[in-house]
């Protein structure tokens, strides 16, 4: 155990809660935060204050509601449906511009005010959808621009960096937590907590990854 502290940039989806756990099990002490961009879906933010109250993390979300203006998108716009496939040129509509960026250095803000070094996220060069901000060279990039930004040694931790959705589901298997995972988070872009609608791009994403994971780690259980 880590006596430090940590901040987990949180969602309430699988990646993110599953780092919860991971840096639950790892550090003193955990705060999550989580942000409104006027997602469609503020049963997102919901989830997140649910599981955090639940599991006893104390819990902040942060206005980011320039995100939406700045960057329209499926997930923030009604008159945007979700592209159901990847695109054969470009990112899916589901990527928000900056997400990554900012939400990553508003939290150091925060974690900085705080005197915590710490900053855990789930994102994943393996199944990162095609989303740019979710590469290790950009994670690695932003952790050096942050440190000198504010003459401060901040760690970025990528739990996920380089597993894929089944170890994913095995590391919440390891943690003891997969009943969380699997009923308790909400990763569907319809806002459907679970197994979520089973059509969107991160439910066929968690469902492949889970019936991977109970093939190749649960002995088909």
């Amino acid at each position: 155990m880590n006596h430090e502290k940590a901040i987990v940039v949180f969602s309430g989806g699988q990646d993110s809660t599953t780092c919860l756990f991971w840096a639950k099990e790892r550090f003193n002490e955990v705060i999550a935060v989580s942000f409104d961009y006027n997602q469609k879906h503020k049963l997102e933010l919901e989830c997140a204050g649910d599981i955090c109250k639940k599991y006893g993390v104390e819990h902040h979300t942060l206005d980011l509601g320039l995100l939406n203006q700045l960057a329209p998108n499926s997930l923030t716009r009604t008159d945007i449906s979700v592209d159901t496939d990847s695109p054969e040129e470009g990112v899916p509509n589901s990527f928000v511009d900056g997400r990554n960026m900012l939400f990553l250095a508003f939290v150091a803000v925060f974690a900085k005010q705080r005197g915590i070094n710490h900053i855990i996220t789930g994102v994943s060069q393996s199944d990162f959808s095609g989303y740019p901000d979710c590469r290790d060279v950009f994670i690695k990039s932003l952790n050096v621009t942050l440190n000198l930004s504010m003459d401060y040694q901040f760690e970025i931790h990528t739990p996920l960096m380089w597993i894929d959705k089944a170890q994913t589901w095995k590391m919440a298997n390891d943690l003891g937590v997969l009943d969380v995972i699997k009923e308790e988070t909400l990763t569907c872009y319809n806002a459907i907590k679970g197994n979520g609608c089973g059509d969107c791009p991160a439910c066929k994403l968690r469902k492949n990854g889970y019936l991977e994971f109970k093939k190749f780690y649960m002995h088909g259980a």
